[in-house]
């Protein structure tokens, strides 16, 4: 070989592994996704029992195993969540998704809790081309701007999957007149309007119709009118404190109506275990999952009352699997690039623990394994018209026990 063709093999061979550095991924230690969520005010209670627990248990399993796989960087990568607080405050909430993302350039992001908070937050992730997998929240507002918002997906059942069937189960029971109260902000009022459509569909009047503001702590007044005008069901559209407040002021007035439902928290084992279970027999919730809903979700509520000594009977199944599902995403694209990663969301189907799971093509979630759950012999029970029911509705409830009783 000549001088000048030495230099010319060189050179070619130089600007092969220039471009082949250039074009390879850059060196990556973890995958960093951030969390803006209610570490404080009047939603952290609501995340403490059913987000928080989710996310850890899947976090701990996927770094037991040496973290997620990335065929980019040819590794498995440890997974870091990093959390801030939004102190329940929906401002504060964009400001800090906006920093985490800005700043701290995480590789993902995990929506906050709350159909409000999830409705303001995904148009900042879709803003910045950030998933966003809408857990624990489930606006119809939101379902309607989705094929505008291509990055944000819809996990979580919501009022217009699950006031339907709640209907027609009250219809089931021969409800003719019914009371509703519901919390002054987006899913108190969603909750609100899809119901009264459905109950009217099903020939059941609504007496009562009021709403009132978080933080209220005496809800005994609403509970005494409702008992005063014999309403055969009660619905509240409510946060879980306020779900324990009216279950506790409702048994303290003497209010027992035979069908009694409040959409989010009754579907947790804590609110059992603070009455009793003989005292929330026929209490409904939404929902709903059990162990019976597969081998794995049995195992998923093995493992909460192990490490947690509590399981949510609603969202928490959802949580745990879309993040399975997101893993497995993430290991199909073989990237950390948020564009490729959605693609594969919108278009796969992925084994979790709550089955199949997979998106439509506005991206909302097509796998619910329930949508209204009641308290049985201490179990939760999926009580849906059709084959997702696991026990026939008790109605009437029983009465509750008297004061001092569980």
């Amino acid at each position: 070989m000549n001088k000048k063709m030495f230099v010319l093999v060189a050179v070619a061979v130089l600007i092969f592994f220039v471009s082949t550095a250039l074009d390879a991924a850059p060196a990556k230690d973890k995958i960093r996704i951030g969390w803006i969520t209610s570490l404080s005010g009047i939603l952290a209670t609501a995340v403490a029992t059913t987000t928080a627990p989710a996310y850890e248990i899947w976090l701990e399993e996927v770094n037991a195993k040496g973290g997620i796989y990335v065929k980019e960087y040819g590794k498995k990568l440890p997974v870091e969540i990093i959390k801030y607080d939004n102190k329940s405050d929906v401002g504060t909430m964009t400001k800090l998704l906006e920093k985490v993302i800005l700043e701290d350039k995480v590789d993902f992001i995990l929506a906050p809790w709350g159909t409000a908070m999830l409705y303001a937050a995904a148009p900042v992730a879709n803003k910045y081309k950030y998933i966003l997998l809408g857990n624990a929240g489930g606006a119809i507002k939101l379902k309607e701007i989705m094929p505008k918002l291509p990055y944000v997906f819809s996990v979580l059942n919501m009022a217009d999957t699950q006031m339907p069937l709640l209907a027609e189960i009250l219809a089931e029971m021969k409800v003719k007149k019914a009371a509703l109260i519901y919390i002054q902000d987006l899913h108190g009022i969603e909750y609100r309007d899809q119901a009264v459509k459905d109950l009217k569909k099903q020939n059941i009047e609504v007496v009562i119709n009021k709403s009132f503001p978080h933080g209220t702590k005496d809800l005994s007044p609403l509970l005494k009118e409702a008992k005063t005008v014999n309403v055969d069901a009660f619905i509240g559209m409510v946060y879980p404190d306020e779900a324990f407040l009216i279950t506790g002021q409702a048994m303290e007035v003497g209010f027992s109506p035979k069908a009694f439902f409040l959409t989010v928290g009754p579907m947790l084992t804590q609110y059992r275990d603070a009455f009793g279970a003989k005292a929330v027999e026929g209490v409904m919730g939404g929902g709903a999952w059990n162990e019976k809903t597969s081998p794995e979700a049995k195992k998923f509520a093995e493992t909460l009352m192990t490490k947690y000594k509590g399981i949510e009977y609603w969202g928490q199944l959802f949580y745990y699997s879309s993040m399975q599902f997101f893993e497995k995403a993430i290991e199909e694209a073989g990237t950390l690039n948020q564009a490729k990663i959605r693609d594969v969301m919108a278009t796969k189907t992925f084994n979790t623990a709550m089955g199949p799971m997979k998106f439509d093509k506005t991206r909302i979630n097509m796998t619910h394994p329930g949508e209204i759950g009641q308290w049985q012999n201490g179990m939760f029970e999926i009580i849906d018209p059709g084959e997702k029911r696991t026990a026939k509705p008790i109605y009437p409830k029983p009465e509750w026990p008297a004061p001092g009783k569980k």
